[in-house]
């Protein structure tokens, strides 16, 4: 029954959407890939509202069969309310039938969980520009898929539907993505670290700040090139290589529009990621915390693993990572690939969950000190032990798929829990329940 109520909303929402999509025809950037979907959506907003764009974007990760068309109505979702999704629908028939002001501009995240959903989007969203992210060799979501094409396959549907006036941004340093480029009828540019990217960022350097004797992370830097021009960003805040992409897909975005570049990289500098993406918050005892808990997969796990590495505190480098869900066939191998990973570098590891005991076996392979080793099954748990454990100095990256509920960890060792409502992912009522 439950099922069905769902999937009754969905298509009801989804004739609306169409609808208003159809009465006042704003022009849709679609935002699609594996690897920082709702950072790059929010950075564009960013970009092009602070340029005078008339712009809305997708809620938090709305990305799916009902996400996208409760962006286009400018709803958030009413869970497992009854009577708020009947209210969300009147709403939508009022504005179907009223005259309301509506944005030129939607930006929209496009997700793809179980096969045929970006296919069944593109019936009746129509983009016209297209902006993918990182798709790297072990996918999220491969539960449901046969292999990793199949899942790169459905999500390269989104650039190839671009018509040929609108224009495609893709990963200059994502094969996966580039050999698509044949099949794309609009004009294609690149951003990225590859010397060919169109829009090219330098590697990207962490600023460090002093509080009270210790020197700790406090924001990210890169130079962006392009036509012969170098142009230096500085984004506090923000940590880790990968970071750089959706800051560059935006000025990308912006400058094909025709924003000042300069006027954007200072719109950017009160730029943050979304809670949960890799944000610095400080932590107790004059700590850093990575929090980087709204998700997982292989690739954002190794790759916030990799700004760990980086830094130089004075302090312990440590990880705590979760499960990683609905990587079928691939569970065993990618959880061990990011034990070996963590093992090069870190000085203490607690692991969370079923599933992250392979990182744990992996560490022991690597001859990693099984003293610095501590696993749990319980987020809670993992966070109140690492409390008494913490160092002036430690900086600590905080990392798991969403049912492993890691900002929990977070919760427990922030200096200042009483910002949790807006610093951390996960804390409406409807999650607070689960």
């Amino acid at each position: 029954m439950k099922k069905i109520l769902k999937t009754t909303i969905a298509k009801i929402l989804q004739w609306e959407a169409k609808m208003l999509l159809d009465k006042y025809h704003p022009k849709i950037i679609g935002v699609t890939g594996s690897v920082g979907k709702t950072s790059t959506k929010d950075a564009i907003y960013r970009v092009l509202s602070a340029g005078g764009f008339s712009v809305r974007k997708s809620e938090k990760s709305y990305n799916g069969d009902i996400g996208v068309p409760l962006t286009i109505l400018g709803c958030q979702s009413a869970w497992n309310d009854p009577f708020g999704w009947l209210e969300i629908i009147i709403y939508g028939l009022r504005q179907l039938f009223g005259k309301e002001s509506y944005p030129k501009w939607l930006v929209l995240e496009v997700g793809l969980e179980y096969p045929g959903e970006i296919k069944d989007i593109l019936k009746w969203v129509k983009f016209d520009i297209a902006v993918t992210t990182l798709m790297p060799e072990v996918p999220v979501h491969m539960e449901f898929f046969k292999s990793k094409d199949e899942v790169i396959n459905e999500k390269m549907m989104l650039p190839k539907s671009v018509p040929l006036e609108g224009f495609v941004l893709l990963n200059a340093d994502d094969p996966n993505a580039l050999k698509f480029i044949p099949e794309i009828k609009a004009e294609v540019f690149t951003y990225g670290q590859a010397e060919a990217a169109d829009y090219q960022a330098g590697l990207g350097e962490t600023f460090y700040e002093e509080k009270e004797g210790q020197s700790l992370p406090a924001g990210l830097a890169f130079k962006l090139q392009h036509n012969e021009r170098e142009i230096p960003v500085r984004i506090p805040g923000v940590i880790g290589a990968h970071q750089i992409y959706p800051v560059l897909a935006a000025l990308s975005v912006g400058d094909k529009l025709g924003l000042n570049m300069v006027e954007m990289v200072d719109s950017l500098e009160s730029y943050l990621p979304p809670p949960g993406r890799l944000r610095l918050i400080e932590g107790i005892k004059n700590t850093t915390i990575l929090d980087d808990t709204y998700n997982a997969s292989p690739a954002a796990m190794g790759a916030g693993l990799t700004a760990l590495a980086s830094f130089k505190n004075e302090g312990r480098k440590i990880a705590v990572m979760g499960d990683m869900m609905q990587l079928g066939g691939m569970t065993v191998e990618a959880h061990k690939k990011i034990g070996y990973q963590a093992a090069e570098f870190c000085d203490l590891v607690i692991t969370v969950g079923l599933r992250s005991k392979f990182i744990d076996e992996a560490l022991v392979e690597k001859k990693f000190s099984e003293k610095k080793i501590k696993h749990f099954d319980d987020s809670l748990e993992a966070g109140q032990f690492l409390q008494g454990k913490l160092k002036a100095g430690d900086v600590i990256f905080v990392k798991g798929s969403q049912s492993v509920r890691m900002e929990k960890v977070v919760e427990e060792i922030m200096l200042h829990p009483e910002l949790k409502e807006k610093l951390l992912v996960r804390q409406d009522s409807e999650w607070k329940k689960r």
